[in-house]
């Protein structure tokens, strides 16, 4: 690529062509605001925060769409700039809720630093304000849209990187909103609940749906046996609302964490991904022997079972059957280990700490209750989670390490691994090639499903059997997956993982703000590095599940394994999120 010479606030630069004066600043180091600006989507220039002086130009460019060239001088803190760019966000604030002090976002809202950044004390201009009702319908996301400042982060992030497109613009001038499907609430338009326009969201105009008072409320009535998981990626992020680094592990300093919340019993979900590597590992050895649909794709994302429910219903025989791991947790919770504990299932509260808002809606399905009662009855985020031990005064950080409770606490690296995108495929293949092969794998790093490519492809050998795999992670390189299904373009793979969201769980909605690439990297090298420091690396070898089979389900994809442990899938109207209890499908 040619390279063009610049110059920023006089210093001499020589940068690549085609990069924008901002990434061209950002390189040298120079800060220019940003706000509708984020590094995971299409440039936009809507806000003109990012607004800069270019030498020959009669008005102010927006930087972040502005491309360099050949001799350019550009000024980036000017005062005609920094006058600019304070009237802006002070006509931002003019329209915009003073409740700072109560809302979600507060210390960590990205117009609130910029003002204190561009030094406003004051709002100069005064007037109607919208007052547009929030909307709570949806389960998982709440909307506030008095506190959206119309940057479109959420309408691209649903529209490029999940191909949704429940949110868009809708009117203009003064009348301009952001508004669902067809100007309604949430919940009936066709969202997927996955939550990445809440990561996006640079205010409080987004949040998930927090159930916190409720667990608080169960967790101090005596008659109530609440217990919680923690899910894989949670363990690689929740430090971060505590400043520490991302992908710090804190794993065991969670689990004291959640003991001295008060929670009776504190389990891992890595458990149930074991579990469900049994399950979805013998499912796919069936399928590959037996002649069953292929390719067998994943189904333990419940945005991207959503997504495949109203999208793509044709092709819903080639989804494991098998309920994702929280769902496996929750079932069990009120079977087995009400049994074992000798607790009424009825006493039980099932809490689990997910990456996910769609968690949130996953547990709420009519299919969940295979239990005789709500498998899991509450979903918080770790967000949710990180402000309850908050509020009651646990800094983490400095926690000693605690030790998860039995029977679910047994865990291992294959199960850690769920959090990272490629990771349930890793786990799957590790156990099948010994299940196969009756040999031991040698070296469980199956680094070829590995990395942050929106498709990868691979073809293992499983003793004298290739296994064709492909492994895709946010909902448009799903959609691209399913189109090549359906062109036949996948006919000859066996075994495909899908993630609703980038990077996998560890990018899930439910988790801290910022997020971007490199924060999403950092958290998947932390998932990995927990994964080599495990004892055990295989799910098969888990002597807690051993004995569950023996004591319990008897074996993978026995008739009570089906009844508790597996699921049917509904054809969703793209019309209506709010249905009757759907239709079934089943998946043989």
């Amino acid at each position: 690529m040619a390279n063009v010479n610049i110059k920023i606030n006089g210093q001499d630069l020589c940068v690549d062509e085609g990069l924008t004066v901002l990434q061209a600043a950002q390189q040298a180091g120079i800060g220019i605001p940003t706000l509708c600006y984020h590094a995971d989507l299409a440039l936009d220039g809507v806000c003109r925060v990012c607004s800069v002086e270019v030498k020959g130009q009669r008005a102010l460019c927006a930087s972040c769409v502005y491309p360099v060239s050949e001799g350019m001088e550009v000024l980036t803190h000017s005062p005609k700039v920094r006058n600019a760019r304070k009237v802006i966000v002070e006509l931002m604030l003019a329209n915009h809720p003073q409740d700072c002090l109560i809302c979600a976002r507060n210390q960590n809202c990205e117009l609130q630093a910029m003002a204190r950044e561009l030094g406003v004390q004051d709002v100069r201009f005064t007037g109607d304000r919208k007052d547009i009702p929030t909307d709570s319908s949806s389960t998982s996301v709440v909307r506030d849209p008095d506190k959206c400042i119309l940057c479109g982060r959420c309408v691209r992030t649903c529209q490029d990187i999940q191909s949704v497109g429940a949110l868009h613009f809708s009117g203009r001038g003064w009348d301009t909103e952001i508004v669902a499907g067809l100007g309604g609430d949430l919940a009936d338009a066709v969202c997927v609940s996955c939550g990445q326009c809440i990561n996006r969201c640079p205010t409080g105009a987004l949040k998930g749906n927090d159930p916190s008072a409720k667990i608080w409320d169960a967790i101090y009535d005596p008659a109530k046996h609440v217990i919680v998981q923690t899910a894989p990626a949670v363990r690689a992020s929740i430090g971060e609302e505590f400043g520490m680094e991302p992908g710090s592990r804190v794993t065991r300093k969670m689990v004291t964490a959640l003991r001295m919340l008060g929670f009776d019993k504190v389990f891992d979900t890595d458990f149930t991904a074991d579990l469900t590597i049994m399950e979805e590992g013998s499912e796919l050895i069936q399928r590959v022997t037996k002649g069953g649909v292929l390719p067998q794709i994943t189904s333990c994302s419940p945005g991207w079972i959503n997504f495949i429910e109203y999208y793509y219903p044709e092709l819903l025989p080639h989804l494991s059957s098998c309920k994702s791991p929280q769902q496996m947790f929750g079932t069990l919770t009120k079977t087995y280990y009400a049994e074992k504990m000798g607790i009424d299932p009825k006493d039980i509260v099932s809490v689990s700490i997910m990456p996910c808002v769609a968690k949130k809606f996953e547990c709420d399905r009519p299919e969940m209750y295979s239990s005789g009662y709500k498998d899991v009855d509450y979903v918080l985020t770790t967000r949710e989670a990180a402000a309850m031990m908050k509020e009651a005064g646990i800094d983490l950080p400095s926690l000693e390490d605690g030790e998860y409770d039995a029977p679910f606490g047994i865990t291992t690296g294959a199960g850690a691994i769920f959090g990272n995108t490629g990771g349930v495929m890793e786990a799957a293949l590790r156990t099948a090639y010994e299940l196969i092969t009756g040999e031991a794998l040698d070296d469980v790093n199956i680094t070829a499903v590995r990395g942050t490519d929106g498709i990868r492809e691979a073809t293992i050998q499983v003793g004298a059997l290739p296994v064709k795999a492909a492994v895709a992670h946010g909902l448009a390189t799903a959609r691209e997956v399913l189109e090549g299904i359906k062109s036949g373009r996948y006919k000859d793979y066996a075994f495909i993982e899908i993630m609703c969201c980038p990077g996998g769980c560890i990018g899930g909605g439910g988790q801290p703000q910022p997020t971007n690439e490199e924060i999403r990297k950092k958290r998947i090298e932390g998932i990995y590095a927990e994964d080599g420091a495990m004892e055990l690396r295989k799910s098969h070898e888990n002597p807690a599940i051993k004995a569950i089979y023996e004591e319990f389900l008897g074996e993978p994809l026995s008739h009570k394994s089906h009844d508790l442990l597996h699921t049917t899938y509904t054809p969703r109207s793209q019309r209506t999120v709010k249905s009757e209890k759907p239709t079934k499908v089943q998946i043989d």
